[in-house]
């Protein structure tokens, strides 16, 4: 995945790419995570990851209740991170990665 390693390194900082790398992997691209996201009641929030306007923010519990407890606690696991640790970080850098990686508000098809 280098080519998100490079949009993402700069934005996300190099310890948390892989971890953005697998949740975007586990749900099948960024199409599918903006779909979890949308099936969670969070599409308004997601949306305005992918436009071109500001991120609304995100918190630690709806990144728990979007990704759930199972994959939280693996993705703790290969990180180093406590699972609370893990849910703060991802609030935080999963708007900016997913506004990143969907350059002028278009969902990449392979990405």
């Amino acid at each position: 995945m280098g080519l998100l390693d490079g949009l993402l390194g700069g934005v996300v900082g190099a310890a948390m790419v892989n971890v953005v790398n697998s949740v975007i992997e586990k749900h099948g691209g960024v199409q599918g995570i903006v779909k979890e996201f949308e099936t969670k009641g969070l599409g308004e929030t997601v949306k305005s990851w992918v436009s071109t306007g500001p991120n609304q923010p995100l918190s630690p519990d709806q990144v728990h209740s979007v990704l759930g407890a199972d994959l939280l606690q693996q993705l703790a696991a290969k990180s180093g991170l406590s699972i609370e640790d893990l849910k703060q970080k991802l609030a935080q850098v999963l708007p900016q990665a997913v506004d990143k990686l969907t350059p002028g508000g278009t969902i990449p098809k392979t990405a």
